[in-house]
């Protein structure tokens, strides 16, 4: 009996912690001056996360929808709030889909901030340190930040999509390092027309 239950026991942490995380890693690639200076600037502008909803009861409603979806990996509601707003915000900003954002945090960390992949990959969006050298030369981010962490994904994740023109799969196969792969951008869609889908306005 005791056996059975160790063996249970471990088969469902592994269950756990495999859907906890699917980091792989950026890859580095040369990126021309004028694309470089662009995404420098959008990681560099420090205005900070507002909902930018056109009625606040649209607002309300988004924000309330995703507390209950976020309750049980973030029981704490001033951090999942903190999380929304930056999540909304980078990601409206960026022009992508907060709920893609969301689903691409839940498979590369789990919604853990602190998380580190084999890769060296950091924080909830698990950004490369390169990028750091890329775009952020004489700042002072961290990216285990929340607000800096996903600033950089919402930055990166767009210029994937730019130069994938429009391909979500490519795009999300090279955020992650699995370019040409399907299992990573198929995981990421599935949360993000499953758990993440959301009927209402964005913006």
């Amino acid at each position: 009996m005791k056996r059975f239950l160790s063996r249970w026991l471990f088969a469902t942490l592994s269950i756990g912690f495999s859907a906890l995380a699917f980091a792989g890693q950026q890859q580095y690639e040369p990126l021309a001056d004028s694309v470089r200076i662009a995404l420098r600037s959008a990681v560099r502008d420090a205005t900070p996360p507002v909902l930018q909803f056109s009625e606040i009861e649209h607002a309300r409603r988004w924000l309330n929808t995703m507390h209950e979806r976020l309750r049980v990996r973030i029981p704490d509601r001033a951090r999942r709030t903190e999380l929304l707003k930056a999540v909304h915000y980078y990601a409206t900003r960026t022009g992508l889909d907060p709920q893609l954002v969301l689903a691409v945090i839940q498979i590369e960390s789990g919604f853990q901030p602190q998380a580190v992949s084999p890769a060296g990959a950091r924080g909830l969006m698990q950004v490369m340190p390169f990028w750091l050298k890329l775009l952020g030369e004489g700042t002072n981010h961290n990216l285990f930040d929340l607000h800096t962490n996903v600033m950089y994904g919402c930055v990166i994740l767009r210029h994937y999509l730019d130069l994938e023109h429009g391909d979500y799969f490519r795009a999300l196969g090279r955020y992650n390092g699995s370019l040409g792969q399907a299992e990573y951008p198929e995981r990421v869609h599935a949360a993000w027309k499953g758990r993440w889908a959301y009927d209402g306005p964005t913006h």
